[in-house]
Formats: structure tokens, C-alpha cells, sequence
């Protein structure tokens, strides 16, 4: 563990959090003209984004970008994920025409890169692969140059919804771990750390020219030792690039936050991904696994292999 990291620990564990937000996590309220646009499109299409669902704090930033993540297969998820201000139940049956939907609004949008994400959809046979698969065709079809990024849900770890996906050949193949270890029976009781580092030799396996990515979420109670050494166990398996971001509490139900991370912090975390030889990372106090995915895209393509 490098020196400089446990020198710029800005608090211990132990310490009490402070009652506001720090600085660094303030955002302005979305409502610009782009803005407002965007999210007339997805109502008239009838589209999901998990930029909303999620309650992501970059929304007013990227939607006036004119950049959103697409969450496709409704907006009901079959997992309980104790982080996640997602909806979960029971999800109603999936809308066949919503690939084409999707490829519709990155064509009026004029997309350089897309991403494609959804909710689990543990009731279906292929956990809903095959829509991801048709959404990345449909899109490629209207818009040959622009890339897409799908971030797909585990599919409970089957070989054969993965090979689909790939097979549509999307740009990057991405999967979030979200979390350490330790802490998945609490944050993700439906997910399992082994299965994500399969997921993504498998990945590499069937489309080694793909690049693969993944994300945490920092705060729930990790402690910054685990932080790295899930880092070295994604590099092991591969993983191109990676995201770090602070986990905010959606609400007094949801997991409690165990502590903030400076911008100090997560430029050390920065320096020490970039050491282990991830192509590109992004490491931020507001950074999620979709924050400026098109500079992401770029930034790994010119680190090189």
C-alpha cells in the first residue's frame, strides 16, 4: 500500500460525519435547455434512464451534454441491492419495440457514444440479453459511428447471455462490482463477488478485442486496504477501465454512508489504478460508472493496450 494514500486519509472510521455534504459533492439543479429537451424526447418515446431512476447527481451535467444512460427492460428491478434507488418487485413483461425506441433517440440525439444499461431481470430465460443484444444492433444500424457501451446486469453468471451480448459487438463490455467483499451479503445479497471476476474472464475469453470495464462505489463501510486489493483482482482478470465514486445515500432506508472521500483520495486511488495498468480510470467524489463515458473511451484508446 503506498505511503502517500494512508497519509492523505482525510478521516478514520471512527470519526463522526459532518452534518452537510462536503463542497466538493454540491451541483447545480438540472433545468438548461438541453436539459429540458432530452427529457421531452425520452417521455415522448416512452424511454427509461437510470440517470433518473438512480437518482445520479451528474444528470443535470450530462443530460445538457446531451449525453444519458439508456435503462432499458422497464424500470422494476428483480433485486433488492441495499445502495440502489432503483424500484425492485415484481417487473412487468418487457416491450419488444423498445430497442428500436432507444436507436431512434441516440439518432435525434446525434450520439458519439451510447450507453445501455438495465435493471435485473433475474424472471427472464436469458436475463434479458437478448434486448441488449437488438438494442446495440438497432443502434449500430441507424448510427454506424456511434459507439455503445453496454452495462449489463451479472445474468447470474450464464456464458451463453454473455456470448450474446458480445456478439452484437459492442464498443465496451462493462459490469459494476460496486463493492468489496465483505460487504456483498449486506450491499448486493443477490450479486457474488467470485461470479463478477468470472464474468469478466469470460468476456475476455469470447471477445478478447473488447474492452471491459467496471465500477465501485466507495463509503459503504470498506476499508481503504479491500478497496485495493479488489483493484488488483480486477486487473487480474483483465479489466481495461475503471470507475470510483462516492456512494450518497438515497434515503433513511438505504445503506447508511459510512464516510466521504476527499478529492484527494481519489486522485491517490487514481494514481495507484494507473500503476497497476488499468488503460483508463475515473476516479471522482461525483463520478459514476457512466460520468463522461465518451472522454473514457477515448482516454483508454490512447493509453494503448
Amino acid at each position: 500500500m503506498p505511503d502517500t494514500l494512508y497519509q492523505i486519509m482525510g478521516r478514520h472510521r471512527a470519526d463522526p460525519l459532518p452534518e452537510r455534504k462536503p463542497s466538493w459533492l454540491k451541483v447545480r439543479a438540472p433545468g438548461g435547455p438541453n436539459y429540458v429537451r432530452l427529457k421531452s424526447l425520452l417521455r415522448d418515446l416512452d424511454l427509461h434512464t437510470v440517470c433518473e431512476e438512480a437518482h445520479c447527481p451528474n444528470v443535470g451535467e450530462c443530460w445538457e451534454h446531451g449525453t444519458a444512460t439508456f435503462m432499458i427492460l422497464g424500470d422494476v428491478c428483480t433485486r433488492n441491492c441495499a445502495y440502489c434507488a432503483v424500484a425492485h418487485g415484481r417487473p412487468p413483461t418487457y416491450d419488444v419495440a423498445e430497442p428500436a425506441r432507444v436507436a431512434r433517440a441516440v439518432a435525434e440525439l446525434g450520439l458519439r457514444h451510447a450507453v445501455i444499461t438495465s435493471v435485473d431481470r433475474d424472471d427472464l430465460p436469458d436475463f434479458g440479453a437478448s434486448i441488449f443484444a437488438e438494442t446495440v444492433r438497432q443502434i449500430h444500424d441507424r448510427l454506424p459511428d456511434c459507439s455503445v457501451e453496454v452495462l449489463v446486469p451479472d445474468f447470474q453468471g450464464t456464458e451463453r447471455s454473455i456470448r450474446t451480448v458480445l456478439e452484437a459487438r459492442p464498443q465496451i463490455y462493462n459490469h459494476n462490482t460496486e463493492t468489496v467483499p465483505r460487504l456483498y451479503k449486506r450491499a448486493r445479497p443477490g450479486g457474488r463477488y467470485p461470479r463478477v471476476l468470472e464474468i469478466f474472464r469470460v468476456a475476455k475469453r469470447i471477445a478478447p478485442d473488447v474492452p471491459t470495464k467496471t465500477g465501485i462505489i466507495l463509503g459503504m463501510g470498506e476499508t481503504i486496504e479491500e478497496v485495493v486489493a479488489v483493484m488488483q483482482d480486477l486487473r487480474g482478470v483483465d479489466v481495461d477501465i475503471l470507475t470510483l465514486g462516492q456512494y450518497l445515500q438515497p434515503s433513511s432506508a438505504h445503506l447508511p454512508l459510512d464516510r466521504y472521500y476527499t478529492p484527494a483520495e481519489f486522485r491517490a486511488l487514481y494514481d495507484i489504478g494507473m500503476g497497476m495498468g488499468f488503460r483508463h480510470v475515473e476516479s471522482g467524489p461525483l463520478v459514476r460508472s457512466s460520468y463522461h463515458a465518451w472522454e473514457q473511451v477515448e482516454k483508454a484508446a490512447a493509453h494503448g493496450t
